[in-house]
């Protein structure tokens, strides 16, 4: 047991992100996989290479016409109130709006404060094109990023899963599969990994981290596996790689006898 998961231990995700936070601090933090927007030390939007953005988000998973997010992006995004414009335009309720940026928030914010990520930086000031939305506090980001790490490995411990192709098994006789795990296995290839799929069905790359880690354990994927080490070969004895010297009267007594069969 990890010391994340004892009762009443808790670890800190990002020591930075805390003291900023408590300093309620303005500006971004910026780590290698991903980057966190604070305001009065409050997450107000968060991103990341590895997740649909919130325009995938809203297009390509929900209702929005991506002509209709091209537009408040020309229109509204140098005023920083991309947002806005979306509601007040007609162009989504706000309901919608809402729910798929704290998706995207808690989504960027799982990889950008993951182990590997880097060393962090703090951009004092700097803001986000997209505007003010509703904030949610660094502690719970922290809190909702150590559950999915803990969530991921207690349904299936294989983080290699996670970056390799999703390559899809026949069910078995019987088995059981929803219309959502229907829809992530048409679009498995055995080429796309799920960072992949998360775009192209639009949907949060966490939860699609999960499905596929639900799937595997269904055994309905295949579970890549570390590939075992090399055998290490048995040196060997000195008198097979020490160089001996030639018998001399060996080689005279069988070059006489070949000059003799001649």
């Amino acid at each position: 047991m990890t010391p994340s998961t004892l009762p009443g231990i808790s670890v800190e995700v990002s020591p930075l992100l805390t003291r900023l936070a408590a300093e309620r601090a303005t500006g971004a933090l910026l780590r290698d996989r991903g980057t966190l927007f604070l305001e009065d030390g409050r997450i107000v939007h968060a991103e990341s290479p590895a997740t649909p953005g919130l325009d995938v988000l809203l297009t390509t998973g929900g209702g929005l016409a991506p002509e209709r997010w091209r537009e408040a992006v020309d229109r509204a995004g140098a005023r920083r109130q991309v947002a806005r414009f979306l509601v007040d335009s007609g162009g989504l309720a706000g309901g919608e709006l809402e729910i798929c940026h704290l998706a995207a928030i808690f989504d960027a914010a799982f990889f950008a404060l993951s182990p590997g990520s880097g060393p962090s930086r703090f951009r004092r000031g700097a803001t986000h094109w997209i505007g003010s939305m509703r904030s949610v506090p660094a502690a719970a980001v922290e809190r909702e990023t150590r559950r999915r790490r803990e969530l991921l490995d207690a349904v299936w411990p294989y983080p290699l899963l996670d970056t390799a192709p999703v390559v899809p098994r026949a069910a078995a006789p019987g088995q059981t599969v929803t219309a959502r795990q229907r829809l992530l296995l048409a679009q498995a290839d055995g080429i796309r990994t799920p960072a992949d799929l998360a775009w192209v069905l639009g949907r949060p790359a966490f939860h699609t981290l999960l499905d596929v880690r639900r799937l595997a354990a269904a055994g309905l994927v295949d579970t890549p596996h570390a590939p075992a080490p090399a055998p290490v070969e048995a040196p060997l004895p000195d008198w097979m790689t020490q160089a001996q010297p030639p018998d001399v009267a060996l080689l005279r007594r069988l070059r006489d006898a070949l000059e003799a069969s001649l």
